[in-house]
């Protein structure tokens, strides 16, 4: 448990900074405030500029939350159980197509959920364990290559989507997606850019998008030279110049333009 830091504004002027960067984030009252706004220390008035720019921030994610939970608030009253559901990883040369289906609860308050590609690594993993620890449900689906060179890029991604649904624990009662039909007998709506409009589609986001990065770091471990730990499987400068010395590897999509190249040197 952490420990409260307690500081009196009469204090705060023989406190240490590292003291008041505590108290600051630690929901300080308004006297406390003013005396901090009081004290002249440059790096106070820092500490206290980066409070308030993250007070700021906090408003601005709290209201950006409420407009992504419009849809399911509507819904939620005859849909219970919505299941957002996502893909990540449609265009890379190598590596699975992985899919997310992510039910929430109706109290959900996780600030910052998003489309993935607009959010850090680092904060990406932040969400990414949150959403696992607050999320009623989540399933995963994951198509490779094989998969993919037999059906198209397109149907692949149906398919594993159909299969994170059908994984769930909890059957849904809709289906909020990205973009995509998913084949299976529930109402659904699909979304342009569904990963900024909806909370749920936002979660599926970060959890496809966290899965398969991580899924990609081990596969550069097996097959070291392509740097899959940091293109993911996209058609990077270093990732051409490893098929082109070594070749294409089983987790290659043999139908994408760039690995028939290689198949045919």
């Amino acid at each position: 448990m952490t420990k409260k830091v307690m500081l009196q504004p009469e204090t705060v002027s023989q406190a240490s900074i590292t003291t008041i960067k505590a108290a600051l984030a630690d929901h300080p009252d308004e006297a406390l405030l003013a005396a901090v706004k009081a004290d002249s220390r440059k790096g106070v008035q820092q500490a206290l500029r980066r409070y308030r720019n993250w007070q700021t921030a906090k408003v601005e994610m709290k209201a950006a939350l409420q407009r992504k939970l419009t849809l399911e608030r509507q819904l939620w009253p005859e849909y219970p159980l919505i299941a957002g559901i996502d893909e990540v990883g449609r265009g890379p040369l190598a590596g699975p197509v992985v899919t997310a289906a992510v039910i929430l609860p109706h109290d959900f308050q996780l600030l910052g959920v998003d489309d993935s590609k607009r959010l850090t690594a680092h904060r990406r993993e932040e969400l990414y364990r949150k959403i696992l620890s607050v999320a009623i449900d989540i399933s995963i689906g994951v198509g490779d290559a094989q998969l993919i060179d037999r059906e198209n890029i397109y149907h692949a991604t149906e398919i594993v989507m159909a299969q994170a649904v059908q994984g769930l624990h909890y059957q849904p009662q809709f289906l909020l997606v990205d973009a995509m039909t998913v084949p299976v007998p529930l109402p659904q709506r699909k979304l342009i850019k569904g990963d900024q409009q909806s909370a749920s589609i936002g979660a599926a986001s970060i959890v496809a998008k966290q899965v398969r990065d991580h899924l990609m770091v081990m596969y550069d471990q097996v097959y070291p030279g392509y740097d899959f730990a940091d293109n993911a499987g996209y058609g990077t400068a270093k990732h051409l110049a490893g098929l082109a010395k070594l070749g294409v590897t089983p987790i290659h999509r043999r139908s994408f333009a760039p690995v028939q190249a290689a198949l045919a040197k």
